[in-house]
């Protein structure tokens, strides 16, 4: 359980810093910020499973297994914003409007999947 733990430490971390970022207008930091929340979340979830995930290839498969168990199919697409905001982050190629709709899609994504 400590590593659940410490995913969700880090997940709330991440969300609080993301949204100082965005009321400073740092869109850039507070998309990675935003992918590390969600990235965080996912990994909690998995790991209560007992399962490491490693790569972004493994982060997706798993939502899309999570989307099947849960019955939510908003998984899926909440997941791409926020790994959209990854991107954004090398890029910086997202409007500030943008940055913060793809944030508050990843504030849902953290809430769907905190209690699972």
């Amino acid at each position: 359980m400590r590593r659940v733990d410490n995913y969700l430490r880090l997940n709330g971390k991440y969300l609080e810093e993301a949204r100082f970022l965005l009321e400073k207008g740092d869109y850039v930091q507070a998309s990675e910020k935003f992918w590390g929340a969600a990235a965080e979340i996912v990994k909690a979830v998995a790991a209560r499973r007992g399962m490491d995930i490693k790569s972004h290839r493994e982060f997706f498969e798993f939502v899309a297994k999570l989307k099947d168990e849960l019955n939510d199919s908003e998984l899926p697409r909440l997941f791409s914003l926020a790994s959209a905001l990854h991107q954004n982050f090398y890029e910086d190629w997202l409007p500030p409007e943008t940055v913060r709709d793809h944030g508050k899609a990843v504030e849902e994504l953290v809430k769907r999947l905190t209690v699972k």
